[in-house]
């Protein structure tokens, strides 16, 4: 038995199928079932019901995986734990949300690595609800989420920054009142199973402003660029980094009442890189200051 093959069972569980989790551990699918193989001959016992189309995990594999989870965990903290670094000298498997790969997220990181050259960084983006679970399942050290109305038990939730909803519609567009361009123009809408469109969503239901939903994106970029060739108008945050490359549209206040999101780093309350999370959350804190 093998930590390698304690990962691609946890990565099977978490994926489902052996191809997912193929990816996910960057391995073939036959060596995911080469190495399944080679663990059940190890354990003396099946981890899965080949019955099925899509083989499923049996009940003693379950119980398998939560133990894999605690050794896994044990594993990848063995080096900071024993030389008392704090993860300072280790890797930091690191979720972003989409909406800071192209500001927050290459500052901070460009801060954080000038400062400790040695910290390994595997980022990963994803939305706040798949980020929270990667969080709880141990597979992420720490994670840039928006604060979710209930913290799951055992995280921790620093806030780094607020970010206002702003509407933006195209530079050419004459109109300047933001509930009349809502009211008139097609709408692109931010996707519904973000924290963000879900944000947005309320406010607009709450104002009871009809919208003509024309498409629903899930990347800020997108949307900008849609938008800018006057396909529509949106709400999008009023990121607190800009991007190098900003789309050039017109970006409108929804006033004092704007939804807003907040912004902070997520991780477990057991960390054993404390040093390394508490330099993340600096680097991550000057790259906001330090935005114009």
């Amino acid at each position: 038995m093998t930590i390698r093959q304690l990962r691609t069972l946890v990565a099977i569980s978490d994926s489902k199928t052996f191809s997912a989790a193929a990816d996910v551990v960057h391995v073939t699918h036959a060596a995911v079932s080469q190495q399944m193989q080679a663990l059940e001959a190890d354990l003396g016992v099946a981890l899965f019901d080949r019955s099925t189309r899509t083989p499923e995990l049996t009940p003693i594999a379950h119980k398998v995986v939560s133990k894999a989870r605690l050794l896994i965990e044990s594993y990848d903290n063995l080096v900071p734990s024993a030389l008392g670094d704090g993860g300072l000298s280790g890797t930091i498997a690191f979720g972003v949300l989409r909406t800071t790969l192209t500001g927050l997220t290459p500052k901070a990181m460009s801060i954080l690595k000038s400062k400790f050259p040695e910290i390994g960084l595997h980022i990963r983006p994803g939305l706040t609800g798949t980020l929270l679970v990667e969080i709880e399942r141990g597979t992420l050290d720490a994670a840039i989420v928006v604060k979710p109305n209930l913290l799951p038990k055992g995280l921790t939730f620093r806030e780094l920054t607020r970010e206002p909803m702003q509407l933006i519609t195209s530079i050419d567009d004459p109109e300047g009142d933001p509930i009349k361009l809502l009211k008139s123009r097609p709408f692109i809408r931010y996707d519904r199973n973000a924290v963000v469109g879900t944000l947005i969503d309320n406010w607009i239901s709450a104002r009871r402003i009809q919208v003509s939903e024309t498409m629903e994106l899930d990347s800020p970029e997108a949307i900008a660029s849609m938008v800018q060739a006057n396909l529509g108008v949106s709400i999008v945050p009023d990121l607190a980094v800009k991007p190098i490359d900003v789309v050039p549209v017109k970006r409108i206040s929804l006033g004092a009442d704007a939804p807003t999101r907040v912004l902070g780093l997520i991780y477990r309350q057991n960390q054993v890189k404390t040093k390394a999370i508490d330099e993340l959350f600096d680097a991550l804190s000057q790259a906001i200051e330090g935005a114009p």
